[in-house]
């Protein structure tokens, strides 16, 4: 197995983290957020980087948030935005403008894109890097939803090998025009699944392509489409990626504590992960893989307070970032139960919660719990909806040929609309 990309193991079982390098950006942390729908906003963005460069403060690392640099170091990892369709970007959509705007500190500032076409993948690029609103772009090749793969996007798209390579070719290229006169040549990174099923694997296929059309790094969702977030991650799936590569694998899938954190890469050798769900409701998870990365054994176990105090952080961030403390604290209300998991609060009290509509309301509401509370054991382990495994939707006849026929090609753009994200 190929020795994971700048970082070695203690003796005891731990990591000293060296920096992973993406192309000439390097990850003195190698963790990323995942992006998630509705979910990793600016607000909660910055929580997780706090915590992540607290955690690193907290092993020893000296100054691990610089404020806004070159581009080219990320201290405390990469907090990547919402998926962003490049449509939407192209065509100037207001929502989708306000979603790139840079997160406020964040000296690696990370942008993940869904695109099913060529031409509008570069064109994205070259805007996101052009304004200056991305030191890093990531391309989305993992969503397992329906209505997108039913069209031929998301994780259905790898299995279309002639596609798959001319919309990274045309990310790389376009990201490489783009950067020139910049301190650094903005890295494109690619995420994708298993593939399709266990018959119908893409795995091997989109690493060797990624590798030929130049993308820096990749992350495996050690997942196939049909499994969605069912059963467990195939963990070994990332060891064999691993195993092939030459640039830097990144693990992602069931790491919802450091010490899946520590499974993981003890298990694959991946160079750094990637976490989703873990996080929803648990920002602090990112100090614990901060201070595991960096050789510390701290971990953080917040009381009932103290994660009442980062509810209110966040909603207070939430206002800034959408000047409006209605909309503001009613998107907060998604968040109120990830948070209290595994706390003695009443249903009457959670449902109040998920009805404030004010900082002051939420701030009585959870004055009114008994805060004494230490942190549970209920509240560790798995998050989010898994569900159950359910056939992959794709476009007719997509699996006869790994290439586009042309009907597909004349369709493939539709499975850019009605994608969230922007």
């Amino acid at each position: 197995m190929r020795e994971p990309t700048g970082k070695g193991q203690r003796g005891d079982g731990r990591v000293d983290s060296g920096s992973v390098h993406i192309g000439e950006v390097s990850l003195g942390t190698p963790i990323v957020l995942s992006p998630m729908a509705g979910v990793t906003n600016p607000p909660f963005r910055q929580i997780c980087r706090e915590f992540a460069e607290q955690g690193a403060r907290d092993a020893g690392v000296p100054d691990v948030a610089p404020g806004r640099t070159d581009g080219t170091f990320a201290p405390a990892g990469l907090y990547v935005c919402e998926m962003i369709t490049t449509r939407a970007l192209v065509e100037g959509v207001p929502e989708t403008l306000r979603m790139v705007q840079p997160d406020v500190g964040d000296p690696v500032r990370s942008i993940q894109l869904y695109g099913v076409q060529p031409h509008t993948t570069a064109k994205a690029v070259e805007i996101l890097i052009e304004q200056d609103l991305a030191d890093h772009i990531d391309l989305n090749f993992g969503c397992p939803v329906p209505k997108v793969t039913r069209k031929g996007g998301g994780s259905a798209l790898p299995w279309k090998r002639d596609l798959f390579f001319e919309i990274v070719s045309a990310a790389v290229r376009s990201a490489e025009r783009a950067s020139r006169g910049r301190s650094h040549t903005v890295p494109v990174t690619a995420k994708f699944r298993i593939g399709i099923d266990d018959d119908h694997e893409t795995l091997y296929d989109a690493l060797e392509l990624c590798e030929r059309a130049g993308i820096s790094a990749v992350t495996l969702h050690a997942r196939t489409l049909e499994q969605h977030y069912s059963g467990r991650a195939q963990w070994n799936r990332i060891a064999d990626l691993k195993e092939r590569a030459h640039i830097p694998v990144f693990g992602n899938g069931d790491v919802f504590e450091c010490a899946d954190a520590e499974r993981i890469t003890s298990e694959t050798g991946c160079d750094g992960i990637a976490i989703g769900r873990g996080c929803q409701g648990r920002p602090w998870v990112f100090y614990d893989l901060a201070a595991y990365y960096h050789g510390s054994g701290k971990r953080m176990r917040p009381r009932l307070s103290e994660v009442a105090d980062v509810i209110m952080r966040h909603a207070e961030l939430s206002v800034q970032h959408f000047a409006d403390e209605h909309r503001a604290v009613r998107e907060m209300r998604k968040h109120m139960s990830w948070y209290l998991r595994g706390f003695a609060v009443g249903g009457e009290s959670r449902h109040a919660l998920g009805l404030v509509s004010s900082l002051a309301e939420l701030r009585s509401r959870l004055d009114s719990l008994d805060l004494d509370q230490p942190y549970p054991p209920a509240a560790t382990g798995a998050r989010g909806r898994a569900g159950g495994a359910k056939r992959a939707h794709l476009p007719e006849h997509w699996l006869e040929s790994r290439e586009l026929n042309a009907e597909q090609r004349r369709r493939i753009t539709e499975a850019e609309i009605g994608v969230s994200g922007g």
